[in-house]
């Protein structure tokens, strides 16, 4: 019986200890919420132009947005789909991204590193 009541108290010692501690319970002051969005204007395009052509048997969609084109997709008849990005705003396609791209992550971990100093 005094070995279960030691073992109980050596467990209830730390839960103590913690729970006596104020910096445990203070809780981290409330961020300010994020400026709103400016509101939409009278004519202002929320959703792009998108433009859906046919080559063979492959499906082109273009999108736009205030009339210059900023992605293209393509889907071919056989394989995924891939896009061509527009990045800087001049209308011509700078990066080619894949949909399996995105589960594609390449894992760049430095193992060795000297210092010549």
């Amino acid at each position: 019986m005094s070995r279960l009541l030691g073992f109980s108290l050596m467990l209830l010692l730390p839960v103590l200890a913690f729970a006596a501690d104020p910096a445990v319970n203070e809780l981290a002051p409330v961020p300010e919420p994020p400026d709103l969005p400016a509101p939409v204007q009278s004519g202002e395009e929320m959703e792009p132009d998108i433009t859906i052509i046919r080559k063979g048997k492959d499906t082109i969609q273009e999108f736009r947005r205030n009339g210059k084109l900023y992605m293209v997709k393509i889907q071919p008849q056989v394989g995924p789909a891939y896009y061509m990005l527009d990045t800087n705003g001049d209308e011509q396609m700078d990066v080619k991204k894949n949909d399996l791209d995105e589960n594609t992550n390449i894992n760049k971990w430095t193992l060795f590193e000297w210092d010549f100093n």
